[in-house]
């Protein structure tokens, strides 16, 4: 049997998967950011023609599904399996917007890490030989992540400095055992880390930890460096927790130049008031199947590291007075197939 472990926490798969059909779905704030070209369809009403805001989750999950499959040129009987997840009770969102599609269906929650976790999975399954074709996909919505997670929208709260804007987006990726590319060649599995973070409304100094310590591993079992990437992108520390992982490294004597976030590119965060950036399941989501995936298949970028983090709290959690776990799981996205 061949060994494809690497390190503790990596793994180089044999044979990587393809990237065939992605979509990004997002809302009209989302649309007058700075990525509006890599989108492949903006809401002008971020209720998406239905009767509450979670329903309108799941209808971007079906359209970013929809979009995905008739871009690579399949039906949905095509896929082996899909893997979805959100930021709701119970992944309602992507339970919802899978009911009647009639495909095996893992119903995942990594929070806001859910797009790299379903990808990571969806690679390793493939790459196993137990299927063919697989979809991977996760949402948010601002205002069902807002109900849910802090007040009522009708409250009118103020955000501290440190808060981030959920974005309203959903992302969907189709992996298919062979196929132009890009490949995802490295599956790197995060560790939960608690550095005893409470301020719900500091996500990025959470999960900034977690995604330090999945960088640093990805290194350490691969044995490459920063300069091996093109672009090492974390998805969604926001403007703070990016420069904390930056200067992590800084101290660590390894420059991280090419380090950026998802949650600092989809906002212009001078002109859009989001304070620290973007965050939610769809963040990542949406700039992957939109501005990563295009511009690699442009030539702007050879290889990407993905690092989609996530802050595992729940209002329980939180009016419990518990400190907020955070994950990162890290995947290689390379134009060139290579393998072990």
């Amino acid at each position: 049997m061949t060994n494809k472990k690497l390190g503790r926490q990596t793994v180089a798969l044999q044979t990587p998967p393809a990237v065939i059909g992605s979509a990004s779905i997002v809302g009209k704030k989302e649309g007058e950011g700075p990525l509006a070209a890599t989108f492949d369809h903006i809401g002008q009403d971020d209720t998406f023609g239905e009767r509450s805001w979670e329903k309108a989750e799941s209808a971007m999950q079906k359209l970013a599904l929809s979009t995905a499959l008739s871009k690579a040129g399949l039906s949905a009987s095509a896929l082996d399996y899909l893997l979805a997840g959100d930021l709701l009770n119970q992944c309602i969102g992507s339970g919802f917007a899978v009911r009647g599609q009639d495909v095996p269906f893992f119903g995942l929650y990594g929070a806001c890490s859910t797009m790299a976790e379903s990808l990571s999975l969806a690679a390793m399954l493939l790459d196993g030989g137990y299927g063919t074709i697989i979809a991977a996909m996760t949402s948010s919505h601002f205002c069902s992540a807002e109900r849910q997670y802090r007040s009522p929208l009708e409250y009118g709260g103020q955000r501290t400095p440190t808060a981030q804007w959920t974005v309203t987006g959903s992302g969907c990726v189709i992996l298919s055992h062979q196929g132009p590319g890009p490949f995802i060649t490295h599956v790197t599995t995060g560790k939960v880390v608690d550095k005893g973070i409470k301020d719900a409304a500091n996500m990025g100094a959470a999960m900034a930890p977690a995604a330090y310590t999945t960088i640093a591993a990805h290194f350490q079992d691969t044995g490459r460096k920063p300069s091996d990437y093109d672009l090492i992108v974390t998805g969604d520390l926001g403007q703070l927790g990016r420069d904390i992982v930056a200067d992590w490294f800084r101290r660590d004597g390894m420059a991280l130049n090419n380090l950026s976030d998802c949650g600092t590119l989809i906002y212009d965060l001078e002109g859009q008031d989001v304070h620290c950036g973007g965050s939610g399941c769809g963040c990542s989501a949406v700039v992957l199947a939109g501005l990563l995936l295009g511009g690699m298949r442009a030539g702007r970028w050879r290889r990407i590291l993905f690092c989609g983090t996530g802050a595992l709290l729940s209002p329980t959690s939180t009016q419990q007075g518990e400190s907020i776990p955070s994950i990162c799981h890290a995947v290689t996205l390379d134009m060139k197939q290579g393998g072990i």
